[in-house]
């Protein structure tokens, strides 16, 4: 007996001892070298050790989001720890298992492989980006770039549960919404038109704005930035960073339902094609199908988006994006009031009053492609080549006001009555921009020097076949076709109906709105075509970015020449050529390494249209270009082992030769310059981590940006449209640590805008504060998350032109959501 149980005893202890064995596991965490944060997205692979020292590969992770990382189920012995991540040395630790304690893995960052083309994504998965393109054109840390740029990561987008660009450029200090349109925002108190996609330019003729499910962040370069990126705008340009693959496997999918009859789906998917992980691949999806707060508002929302990224050795990389954007709506020209007339009143219409018909369509198609290349033919010399083909195509119908209210045929205003007109649009847009630069190493003692020599061309093309049909104005007096605007000192020219000019485009009426349908055809149209124009600019620049100490500083040098033709393809074609040399200089010291202060001077340039100045007997002039100077200083630091980032900006703008329309009767084009517009504020932007578990993105900004210079003196010291003095932001998530509430996370955010002017010296726009909240719950490879926006039913205006345009802010709205992560 005792034989037989020592037996079993011997046996059970043997199947016993296995299985405990595979419960070892081998735990710890991967921090930088440099600042001691901790590392998220690194690629971790175990091998085991076997005899004569060959290793097998066994199992692969990738770090958590506090650079934790583990390895579970093993069996006793020695094993290779390899991990991997761009922008750091590879790093290999020996490990023994049972293991005594958890691992802290130190990676060291390595200079040498900070791109100088995007062509790999960014693994962070946090509030805070720590490296740009956009200062400088190569990969620089934002601490180190001497000029203010403010940007929204994915993560942020995600977590707000935002679709389009306009729903998170609250998050940007001193960015405000002059429309609903795209691009076309207020940026340091300056109008902004100009757009970037991942440092290329690129069609800003869209009505709709940009899709965010591609999008890896989107910055906002602030000041002019034209020394790097040519013509653009004083106060700022939006670049929009699209997502790169990734040399892990993420993929994930999700779901999302709430207000306004929203359904949306969207998928991410990246990773390696090949075991060498020299192919890389990224496809993002999405579909959105949502209606409005505002009357007939609303549509389709497409974009499919694959990316590949081809990396044979370390020499050479290679990235092509392409993406497919196309959107079904209506085209929304804002919110009419009631005219002056009849008092100032923003109530007198409902926010979600609109003005259309319902078969009004406007359907648009973006369609891009991005090629990068680089190359390094030595350690210290390396090419960098962009190539971005751009196409934008519109289909549009719209019933629209003619920007007047109705008059009866004494001339008597009608504040609740507006004319009308109809627009029937097709056309095409293309543009083409490729940059192509050298990327130069050199030493020369104990300062360093990173020498950039390079050339951009860029194109800009409407072709032939745009064309318009409109119809507009009133009916003259035999009803035979229409005339124009009435004039009651030309009444027998009209068609007179009860005192009333018969429009050709029937009014419509802001106290009893007749949204049907409207059939064109039944009014009298014209048929035009649209003007077929191109541009091209030709830019040759040289940018040293030196390093001595502690000190570094950033000069940089832009030849550009704009050709713009006249009257292309016709037989009076003229090249009309203007050009500019644009410097800029930059200055940072770093007395302690989480602090940087710096100061810039930077010029801008915009050459005026050459249908402008080509025809000054139509339009005035001769006219000079727009050209801007900005003087900027700041400092930038970072806390909490490098996790949060604090960036202070104060900067002093000017902006010369700004045209506009004269107001002279005799000639409704005749232009005028106003002479200077002048910015001066104060900007704060907070990023990243003050707790593991609590994230949070916060701005501040302080601006007055005024007319300072024209020849009419009642214009002197008034501000500019759309342009808050003050403005402000936070949004903010707590993720709970109790074992209770494991999984559970909260948001919550505000946004606060001061009073602006809007283009109508009789008409501001109020104050508001908004506030946001949001829950989460996350189980297993589950997020569950709900935001509820404007939580207090604030009705507010974002931006306006005048009393027929307005653009009111969102009522309180919900949205709801699930994702997957496989």
């Amino acid at each position: 007996m005792n034989k037989y149980y020592f037996l079993l005893s011997a046996f059970l202890f043997a199947l016993g001892g296995k299985a405990y064995g595979q419960d070892y596991s081998i735990r710890g965490t991967v921090i930088a070298a440099s600042d001691q944060r901790p590392l998220s997205g690194v690629t971790i692979s175990l091998s085991e050790e076997r005899p004569g020292g060959v290793s097998e590969m066994k199992l692969r992770r990738v770090s958590g989001s506090e650079g934790e990382f583990s390895f579970s189920g093993l069996e006793p012995g020695a094993y290779l720890l390899t991990f991997s991540s761009l922008g750091y040395e590879e790093t290999r630790v020996e490990a023994k298992v049972p293991q005594d304690e958890p691992l802290t893995v130190i990676m060291v960052e390595s200079a040498s492989q900070l791109q100088a083309v995007e062509i790999v994504g960014r693994k962070e998965q946090d509030y805070k980006n720590t490296s740009s393109f956009s200062g400088t054109k190569t990969e620089t840390p934002v601490k180190y770039v001497p000029q203010a740029i403010s940007y929204v990561t994915k993560e942020v987008i995600e977590d707000q549960q935002a679709f389009k660009v306009g729903e998170v450029l609250k998050n940007i200090s001193g960015t405000n919404y002059f429309s609903y349109y795209n691009n076309d925002v207020s940026i340091r108190g300056f109008r902004a038109g100009n757009g970037l996609i991942n440092g290329l330019r690129t069609a800003t003729t869209s009505w709709s704005q940009a899709l965010l499910p591609n999008v890896e962040r989107i910055e906002v370069i602030k000041g002019p930035a034209s020394a790097l990126f040519a013509n653009t705008d004083p106060g700022g340009t939006v670049n929009t960073v699209t997502k790169k693959p990734l040399d892990e496997n993420r993929k994930s999918v999700a779901f999302a339902t709430g207000s306004y009859n929203t359904y949306r789906v969207t998928g991410d998917f990246t990773g390696p094609m090949n075991e060498s992980r020299t192919l890389l691949y990224r496809l993002n999806l999405a579909y959105q199908n949502a209606e409005s707060f505002r009357v007939l508002q609303g549509g389709e929302d497409m974009v499919i988006a694959p990316s590949v990224s081809f990396i044979p050795n370390d020499r050479t990389q290679v990235n092509i994006d392409f993406v497919y954007s196309k959107t079904k709506s209506k085209l929304d020209r804002g919110q009419p009031i009631f005219a002056a007339s009849a008092g100032t009143d923003l109530y007198s219409t409902p926010i979600s009053f609109a003005i259309g018909k319902m078969n009004d369509f406007a359907n648009e198609l973006s369609l891009f492609t991005t090629a990068s290349l680089r190359h390094k033919f030595t350690d210290k010399l390396t090419f960098n080549a962009s190539y971005m083909k751009f196409l934008y195509e519109e289909d549009l119908l719209e019933h629209r006001t003619s920007n007047r209210y109705a008059t009866d045929a004494d001339g008597n205003e009608l504040p609740t009555l507006m004319e009308m007109q109809t627009i029937r649009r097709m056309r095409k847009n293309y543009s083409d921009n490729i940059t192509l630069y050298f990327v130069a190493d050199l030493e020369s003692g104990p300062v360093s020097h990173k020498l950039l020599v390079g050339y951009d061309y860029i194109q800009n093309l409407s072709p032939v076949g745009g064309s318009n049909y409109n119809a507009n104005g009133y009916r003259n007096a035999a009803n035979t076709a229409s005339i124009g605007p009435y004039d009651p000192d030309r009444r027998n020219e009209f068609l007179i109906v009860d005192n009333m000019p018969v429009p050709n485009v029937p009014h419509f009426s802001l106290e009893d709105p007749d949204y049907s349908i409207s059939e064109i055809s039944g009014y009298f149209n014209v048929s035009s075509p649209q003007a077929v124009t191109k541009y091209f600019v030709n830019g040759i620049y040289i940018q040293d970015q030196i390093k001595w100490g502690k000190l570094q500083a950033l000069l940089s040098l832009r030849q550009e020449y704009y050709t713009d033709i006249l009257n292309y393809e016709e037989e009076d074609a003229e090249e009309v050529q203007q050009k500019a040399l644009i410097p800029r200089i930059g200055l940072v010291y770093t007395p302690v390494e989480p602090v940087s202060i710096y100061a810039t001077y930077a010029e801008g340039y915009q050459p005026q249209g050459a249908g402008v100045i080509g025809d000054p007997e139509i339009y005035g002039g001769p006219f000079d270009p727009l050209t801007s100077t900005m003087l900027e200083g700041g400092a930038k630091a970072e806390f909490f082992s490098a996790n949060l980032a604090v960036n202070l900006a104060v900067y002093h703008i000017e902006q010369n030769n700004i045209l506009i329309n004269a107001g002279d009767a005799g000639n409704p084009e005749l232009l005028r310059a106003i002479g200077q517009e002048q910015a001066r504020g104060v900007e704060l932007d907070v990023y990243g981590k003050v707790l593991p578990n609590l994230s949070l993105t916060a701005n501040f900004s302080y601006n007055e940006t005024k007319i300072t210079e024209s020849k009419d003196e009642s214009e002197i010291g008034k501000l500019l449209p759309n342009a808050p003095k003050n403005q402000g932001g936070l949004w903010a998530k707590y993720t709970f640590t109790l074992p209770a509430l494991k999984g559970i996370g909260i948001g919550a955010g505000a946004n606060y805008v001061s009073e602006r002017n809007t283009m109508d010296d009789n008409l501001q726009l109020p104050a508001y504060v908004v506030y946001d909240a949001a829950l989460y719950y996350t189980v297993d490879k589950f997020k569950l998350s709900a935001n509820l926006n404007n939580i207090f039913n604030k009705i507010h205006w974002v931006g306006g032109y005048n009393f027929r345009r307005l653009f009111p802010g969102t009522p309180r709205n919900f949205l709801v959501g699930v994702a997957y992560t496989f």
